[in-house]
């Protein structure tokens, strides 16, 4: 029996990826491990789309729903434009929850620039708990998307905001009894802040104007799970530096007593962005200046080297695929 969350990388190539076997010449980018988006060639224009789901969080399905799929198409340094909701809902579901549920889905898209242009409602005995899909799609000029696998030698590796963000506002809505005496009232508005910033649309857009080797959006497996795939895309090495990855207290707190991995928590929110040595510090600078946190945590390293995380006491640990997110200790 397969365990909760995404299938491991080694599964879903041999029984999902590895199954796709039909090849389209407009499909410019199609799905692999660690892909976010498939892009299309649309003749003086390419289309950028990505699907997720939004299954851990009940509180705050509607938003998380918008953010999380259009920060993929960010991670393409590209804008979203459009977005489709399949919104799949238990028996007993109120008027009153549906209507919260698009409330905040309206407000979230509102504030991530982009339509909803269409999807799906229904009320199935095939779910015990809100599920909502989103499929985003962006629009940027042939060849402006940024690519995991232009990743070089020597490159940045850069970090927005703080590790975590999205697992601990999903911990501090879902699991307040549970870290009633753990938290005080501050922490815990603090924590539920955090999901005001799960949007990484800014600093992607930001950053793919100035030209990147490849972003990705950290989701699911983490700040480790983020870098792992990127560097599996590229087929490059990696050097991590525990202590210079931003982090909240209230996140280490929260994981502390749950015995999770912050390092590879839910991150919606924090974006990877690789960069030229070049370009470095105009991206920094610009991101920055947008009011978005940007931190180096690392450097691009020969596949040789692998890929590896510098311990707060010097020693390095190996960075393994992601498996089951951190987040699933959390809430279970």
């Amino acid at each position: 029996m397969l365990e909760v969350g995404k299938l491991d990388s080694d599964l879903l190539q041999r029984i999902v990826i590895d199954k796709i076997t039909y090849r389209r010449p407009e499909v410019l980018t199609r799905a692999g491990i660690g892909e976010d988006c498939a892009v299309m060639d649309f003749g003086t224009y390419e289309c950028v789309v990505s699907t997720d789901p939004i299954t851990a969080s009940v509180a705050d399905v509607g938003r998380l729903a918008i953010h999380i799929s259009c920060n993929d198409i960010a991670s393409n340094g590209i804008e979203p434009l459009g977005i489709t909701l399949a919104v799949m809902l238990p028996e007993g579901t109120t008027e009153e929850d549906i209507e919260g549920i698009m409330t905040q889905a309206g407000e979230a898209s509102k504030l991530a620039g982009v339509e909803i242009i269409g999807g799906h409602t229904e009320i199935t005995r095939a779910v015990n708990q809100p599920v909502i899909v989103s499929t985003a799609i962006g629009r940027g000029v042939s060849g402006a998307s940024q690519k995991a696998a232009d990743m070089k030698v020597g490159d940045c590796i850069l970090m927005t905001k703080n590790a975590g963000l999205e697992g601990t506002g999903i911990a501090a809505s879902e699991c307040r009894e549970k870290l009633s005496g753990v938290l005080s009232e501050e922490e815990f508005t603090a924590a539920g802040k955090m999901l005001d910033r799960v949007s990484v649309i800014r600093e992607g857009v930001i950053a793919g104007g100035i030209g990147t080797h490849g972003m990705h959006d950290v989701t699911e497996g983490g700040i480790l799970g983020a870098a792992w795939e990127m560097c599996h895309i590229a087929g490059l090495g990696a050097e991590i530096i525990e202590e210079d990855i931003p982090v909240d207290p209230v996140t280490v707190k929260i994981c502390e007593h749950f015995g999770a991995d912050w390092m590879r928590l839910i991150s919606s929110g924090c974006m990877l962005i690789i960069a030229d040595p070049e370009k470095t510090d105009e991206i920094m600078e610009a991101v920055t200046e947008a009011g978005v946190r940007i931190t180096c945590i690392g450097r691009v390293k020969p596949a040789e080297e692998g890929l590896y995380l510098v311990k707060a006491d010097g020693t390095r640990e190996t960075i393994a695929p992601p498996e089951a997110d951190e987040l699933y200790k959390i809430i279970d």
